[in-house]
């Protein structure tokens, strides 16, 4: 078990659930002002994307991620901010000319998905450690050992810690290879990504048979979609992880109760402390995860 817990917080995501909730933040503004409340709620670290201000549509716009860190350090509270960087990896092909993307596709290089990293040089961002079929349909997630070895040197070099996002258990082979080649420094920090169509199920068991498989020294979080966000927040803890938590994976508190970050947050801080676990603060997760020193402003 893991008495000191790390709790981060997934803003809003890429998914199509703007419109399925008022609470899903859009504006660089509303992302951080959740990103606040999830602070004050308990969250350690606050997890980044950002949407197209009029359509609520996923976005890689450099301008949008500068608002929105800008306005989270300008804020009074301290929070580790992690900023996506698996935006660029879409690639949506039609059934009758696999080589002709169509629309959906934003694909791009390794590093065309980093220039917001580069820039604001946060505390943490992620990195997709596989390409796999993304739900149903012809859409898929490309992420390639190729463009995962240049996305990793080119992180290391920033001095930006990365998060390596786990979708299936091949993710974390490979992952893991990279961290015996030196392009991830020490301590790796691993997200197990469960229950996301078509990755690694939702299921107690391949989770524990994926911390088994974890390098020696990693610190891990692993967190599920809907339903199971809470109960995994559990798992995650007996199993001596951290957890993740937000509207990105799941949009209710209970059934038919829309909920907003913070209360997720609340709700997760709760089980971690009834598990008699402690949540640690923002200097305590730095300590932990072995994160450079930032000017908050």
């Amino acid at each position: 078990m893991n008495h000191e817990v790390i709790v981060t917080c997934a803003l809003t995501g890429a998914g199509d659930t703007v419109g399925r909730s008022p609470h899903v933040p859009v504006t660089p503004a509303q992302i951080a002002a959740s990103a606040v409340e999830a602070a004050n709620a308990g969250a350690a670290v606050v997890h980044i994307h950002v949407r197209n201000i009029d359509t609520g549509a996923p976005s890689r716009d450099v301008a949008l991620y500068r608002e929105a860190v800008r306005l989270v350090k300008e804020s009074d509270v301290d929070v580790v901010v992690n900023l996506t960087a698996g935006m660029g990896g879409d690639l949506v092909i039609d059934q009758e000319d696999p080589l002709k993307p169509i629309d959906g596709t934003d694909l791009v290089n390794a590093l065309d998905r980093l220039p917001h990293v580069e820039e604001l040089l946060p505390d943490i961002c992620t990195l997709d450690c596989g390409s796999l079929n993304f739900g149903e349909g012809s859409q898929l997630y490309v992420s390639t050992p190729d463009m995962l070895r240049t996305g990793a040197k080119r992180i290391q070099e920033l001095g930006v810690k990365p998060e390596l996002e786990i979708f299936d258990t091949g993710h974390l082979w490979f992952a893991s290879k990279m961290v015996e080649e030196g392009l991830i420094d020490a301590p790796p920090l691993f997200q197990l990504c469960m229950g996301i169509p078509y990755g690694a199920p939702a299921d107690p068991g391949l989770l524990q048979a994926m911390v088994r498989m974890l390098p020696d020294g990693a610190q891990w979080a692993s967190f599920a979609i809907g339903r199971d966000q809470m109960p995994w927040v559990a798992q995650s803890v007996l199993l001596g992880g951290h957890v993740r938590v937000g509207l990105e994976d799941n949009l209710y508190l209970a059934k038919g109760v829309k909920a907003t970050n913070g209360q997720l947050v609340e709700r997760a801080v709760g089980i971690v402390q009834d598990l008699g676990a402690t949540v640690v603060s923002p200097a305590r997760a730095r300590e932990i995860l072995g994160l450079k020193e930032r000017a908050r402003v």
